[in-house]
């Protein structure tokens, strides 16, 4: 009896930290959707197909923001691998970079938030958010397996 109890004690231990990891990945994966769903009216306001609308542009600059600041939290040690993420290990390795880059995202999102007041300054500030967010991607998403 006590060693039936002790082995499902033990497995609840072993199964709570993977549920975790997956749980955490889970979370980076619908935040990086919702970056992508948030860029989806910017970026056919920029192709010109669609008008201009301020208030979602900042809608848009405002999720970056928030993402930006939730993102680091989401690639603790131990989630490298696991549900289908598509976080390169490169993350881990250079960890204070790709914090880094985080930060310059956020940074860059409210201070276009800021500047964003038109459609011409739109068109100025709202690429160089999305550099950053590609050039991310560029060395911190793994190919898709």
């Amino acid at each position: 009896m006590f060693f039936r109890l002790f082995c499902l004690v033990s497995a609840l231990f072993l199964v709570v930290p993977v549920d975790a990891q997956t749980d955490v990945i889970g979370q980076r994966k619908a935040l990086m959707k919702a970056v992508g769903g948030a860029t989806r009216d910017p970026g056919q306001m920029l192709r010109g197909q669609q008008p201009f609308d301020l208030a979602k542009v900042k809608a848009s600059l405002d999720a970056y923001a928030d993402a930006a600041a939730k993102m680091p939290a989401l690639y603790p040690v131990g989630s490298e691998t696991g549900g289908e993420t598509q976080a390169s290990p490169m993350i881990w390795q250079n960890k204070a970079d790709f914090e880094a880059r985080l930060a310059k995202f956020g940074s860059d999102a409210k201070t276009a938030m800021a500047a964003i007041t038109d459609e011409a300054s739109f068109k100025t500030e709202f690429p160089t958010v999305m550099k950053n967010c590609g050039g991310c991607h560029e060395t911190y998403r793994a190919e898709k397996k």
